[in-house]
């Protein structure tokens, strides 16, 4: 590359071709004032603090987007220069209130750091009583030449001040170029131009989904953070570095912390991930740690409240769930649930008893829960949720190629061609993973979403394929038969690095096009169309969620993603292969250390002999040979009366499970249950102990996320009360029922971890606070590996697994006519426990809801808002009904997050035969109008 030699302050330098002025400034660390100008944005020169003076230049020129030429001579602080800054700020501040709301929280109004810099203490332009036009104490100034702009307090989480506004377009291009939303922009002309949201609509009444992406930008307090707590000053705070609880994409945050409080939440800049992005939830749902409710003591069931009273009303006892427990001391709590343990091994055996985990906890805490119940209880019964969102998908995945992670990451979509999703909704339930695949778009990715309901993506996609729920089989079927018919295929790929392709041949060959268009309802010539797009780019890569895995069927759903890839050769490289979009924070990393009924850490099974002798020989104890049951196995089992106790750790299958009705009859029925969470679920409403556990901002511990990157996060706050941290009561428990663990930190218990997992071997807490680590890393040396099976597959060669179509296990009918499917909403996580008890975000999302389609609900007689009875076989519940194109006829939806109306009451727990997963997003149900009684 030919550098460009340019002279800055009498310093002679080279820089490449295409460096903006401002750049080669920083790079000699020559700073230039700026407002307008981020370096994460796209320059657009509108405040012009940024102009520096060029030699033979008549005017001066903005630094920001002033690309360099040879021989170039700048000064980027001449007399001219500072003379021009300065009366730019103070010509901004004529109607900047001063100290805007950003100083008085942060202490950080770039716009006034300006003005202190310049030493202006006030405006010569300014008018009376602080601004144009009426003073904010209702005085009159000079006659106004715009309206004095409200303050607009309508968002949940942000606070709008357009009279502090600059119009520098920062929170423009947060929205539209970072996230991708596109909400922001400008209304207006000439001094009654202003920064609106939609067509001039209130902040909260607008499509803005609250990401604070527009706040975390703007260089005022035009935007700022409502605070969530009753500490109102975020000046006074202690900065901890930390990482997102909710989601698998694994931001990385920073917790502001004062009083034992974290008061606000920001994003880290140099988040691996998230690149300082955050959504709604990140940002703003925090406040559940500090909620009144949390758990503070221990508490044992009152002899005269029998959990069998739970099941006597359909919406629970008339007594408070508080009211059937009494506190405890640790020393009684633990003593009594090491001793009903031990009974129950000894007189009905180690298979009597079980484990839920959860991957809402580290990997240590999930580890050394694993390990008590597979060398202290004697059973591999040890599960998690990612049997009910992505078992299917590593099933497939272990089967065909040998490895059930993400072979790519999900930024790797900037380099693909095309982007296929399917059964995935990342723009709700992944949101900051959406906006690289948004950016990609904007960059001239094609991409092509399929799912059987409307999902925000669409609003990005070049294709919408909007098919038959429960047929993905079909579908992607004859995508496989147009490519092979067409000689589409990677025949090289296909020869040197799979096998079993003459089979799928064979199978694929009677799934024409036009036989898919009956099967789906997606026209032949559209399958044509995005098959040979997927097969003919460069670049393709495949993401999909739980509307692929969550069906009786989702293992054979993979399967043919899997088959889609390797007939193409779309993996192996940047921009191509799969990934599954994990849903909790730490589902992956649950699934690394063992949480898992058949394998221990790092996928090593349980059956076989020597993976077996190497953990006997770590643990210094004999293991069960025979994998264990997974969640709804073991919910089985207790009905039969053959599994006696658990333990269950973060985890809410109250509602989490599908067929609540059942769960309940479960829960109730088992002899002992010791429940460990932050607060008293619906679960734990149920048990004989509760153990208050430690939330995410109160313990160290690693995370790993989607894409199997390894993060380190730290403790921010002590827990409240006598709450104590997860893996400390696990190991005290585990001492107490005769096998001591003895650790002294999480770091000694993650070192613990490394010398078992040959994939996470060369990883240490010291490596981790530099950053995060993808995983395999198997030496102290080996940076990690982002894009997997570049050369070979773990299992050799890849595996073609050819499926047949095959219908869902309960079809509508005269009775239950309409198809059910259920997911979440941007604004809740999961069960609701920690999102519910957030402020902001139950404001935003505050009741349950079922989408119907209009012309549905005309053929019922029921209007938009009313209330309604939704039933399957298994049960019914009432809500809101809400008329929605996002559905197609014969078709509803129902997020699952709202104990009030848990759509789980109505789910089927038929399961996928090969990795056990229920089948949430398929079952028969009627919709009926609630007549009231006159």
């Amino acid at each position: 590359m030919n550098l460009i030699p340019i002279t800055i302050d009498d310093h002679p330098l080279s820089v490449p071709p295409g460096t903006t002025i401002f750049d080669a400034a920083q790079s000699i660390g020559v700073n230039i004032p700026i407002l307008c100008h981020h370096p994460n944005l796209n320059p657009i020169a509108v405040c012009r603090i940024c102009v520096v003076e060029v030699k033979g230049s008549r005017v001066l020129v903005p630094a920001c987007i002033r690309q360099v030429e040879k021989d170039m001579v700048i000064q980027t602080h001449s007399p001219r220069v500072q003379q021009s800054r300065r009366i730019l700020t103070e010509l901004l501040l004529t109607d900047h209130p001063t100290p805007c709301k950003k100083q008085e929280q942060t202490g950080d109004c770039e716009l006034e750091r300006l003005a202190t810099a310049y030493g202006i203490q006030g405006s010569r332009f300014a008018r009376k009583n602080g601004g144009i036009g009426v003073g904010k104490d209702g005085s009159k100034g000079n006659p106004p030449l715009r309206p004095y702009p409200p303050t607009d307090l309508s968002s949940p989480v942000i606070a709008v001040d357009h009279d502090a506004c600059i119009l520098c377009d920062r929170c423009i291009r947060a929205c539209s170029d970072l996230q991708v939303n596109e909400v922001i922009g400008r209304a207006y002309k000439g001094i009654q131009t202003k920064i609106s949201f939609d067509m001039d609509q209130p902040m909260g009444k607008s499509s803005c989904v609250s990401c604070g992406e527009c706040m975390a930008y703007c260089p005022t307090g035009a935007l700022t953070d409502k605070p969530l707590t009753a500490i109102t000053d975020f000046k006074n705070t202690r900065p901890v570095p930390s990482l997102c609880p909710y989601c698998g994409v694994g931001c990385s945050i920073t917790y502001h912390v004062a009083d034992n409080t974290i008061v606000r939440v920001t994003g880290r800049p140099d988040g691996p991930a998230n690149q300082g992005r955050l959504c709604v939830k990140g940002r703003y749902g925090f406040d559940y740690i500090n909620h009144p409710e949390r758990l503070t003591v221990p508490l044992i069931r009152k002899p005269e409240y029998p959990k069998q009273l739970n099941l006597d009303k359909s919406n629970g006892p008339d007594y408070s769930p508080r009211e059937a427990f009494r506190e405890a001391s640790w020393e009684e709590a633990l003593e009594l649930a090491a001793s009903k343990f031990l009974r129950i091994k000894q007189h009905y055996g180690s298979k009597a008893l079980a484990g839920f985990g959860s991957a809402k906890c580290s990997n240590e805490d999930n580890y050394l829960f694993q390990k008590l119940i597979r060398a202290v209880f004697g059973t591999n019964n040890v599960d998690h949720c990612t049997r009910l969102c992505h078992a299917s998908s590593v099933a497939a995945l272990m089967e065909t190629i040998g490895s059930g992670a993400v072979s790519n990451i999900f930024a790797d979509v900037l380099q693909a061609q095309v982007a296929l999703v399917i059964g995935a909704n990342p723009v709700e339930n992944h949101p900051v993973a959406a906006t690289f695949i948004k950016q990609a778009v904007k960059k001239g990715t094609t991409l092509i979403v399929i799912d059987p309901r409307y999902v925000d993506l669409v609003r990005h996609a070049d294709y919408f394929i909007q098919f038959k729920p429960g047929t993905d089989v079909a579908l992607l079927n004859g995508f496989l038969h147009v490519i092979i018919q067409e000689g589409l295929i990677n025949e090289k790929f296909v020869q040197e690095r799979t096998e079993g392709f003459e089979k799928l041949r064979e199978t694929v060959t009677a799934y024409p096009p036009e036989l898919v268009e009956k099967l789906t309802g997606v026209s032949a010539d559209l399958v044509r169309k995005i098959a040979r797009l997927y097969a003919t780019a460069e670049r393709s890569m495949i993401f999909w969620g739980m509307g692929i895995s969550q069906h009786s069927t989702g293992t054979d759903n993979a399967r043919n993603l899997v088959n889609l890839a390797l007939v193409t050769g779309q993996i192996g490289r940047p921009g191509t292969g799969l990934h599954p979009l994990r849903g909790q924070n730490n589902v992956q990393g649950a699934s690394d250390v063992g949480l898992i009924p058949f394998v221990y850490t790092d996928y090593q099974k349980v059956s076989d002999p020597a993976v077996k002798k190497k953990f006997e020989s770590a643990w210094g104890v004999p293991l069960d040979p025979d994998p264990g049951l997974t969640v709804v196995e073991i919910m089985n089992e207790i009905l039969k009366g053959t599994i006696k106790g658990m333990y269950m750790m973060g985890e809410n299958p109250f509602l989490s499970d599908p067929n609540i009705n059942k769960v309940k009859k479960c829960l109730a029925s088992l002899e002992f249950l010791v429940v460990q969470d932050i607060f008293l679920t619906e679960t734990a409403e149920f048990a004989d102990v509760i153990l208050p556990g430690s939330s995410f901002a109160e313990k160290d511990g690693t995370y790993t996320n989607t894409d199997r990157r390894v993060q380190l996060a730290r403790k921010a706050i002590e827990s409240p009360g006598q709450a104590r941290v997860d893996w400390q009561i696990i190991a005290d428990l585990s001492t107490r029922m005769g096998y001591p663990m003895s650790y002294a930190s999480a770091e000694e218990i993650f070192r613990e971890i490394t010398s078992l997992t040959p994939s996470y071997a060369g990883l240490s807490y010291e490596r981790l606070a530099k950053g995060g680590i993808l995983w395999p890393s198997r030496t102290p040396e080996d940076p990690g590996t982002s894009v997997l099976f570049t050369e070979t597959f773990p299992s050799g060669k890849g595996k073609f697994i050819p499926v047949e179509f095959a219908p869902a296990k309960e079809l509508p009918d005269a009775d239950y006519p309409f198809v059910l499917n259920t997911g979440r909403v941007l604004q809740h996580w999961h069960t609701g426990t920690m999102t519910r008890r957030s402020k902001a975000l139950d404001e935003i999302s505050p009741e349950p809801y079922v989408d119907v389609n209009p012309i549905d609900l005309d053929r019922l007689g029921i209007q938009d808002g009313e209330k309604v009875k939704v039933s399957s076989r298994r049960g019914t519940i009432t809500l809101k009904a809400r008329a929605s194109t996002r559905v197609s006829p014969g078709n509803v939806f129902i997020p699952f997050h709202f104990k009030e109306a848990a759509a789980n009451v109505l789910t089927n727990d038929v399961l996928d035969p090969y990795g056990k997963i229920p089948e949430f997003k398929f079952c028969a149900v009627s919709i009926q109008k609630i007549i009231p009684y006159p």
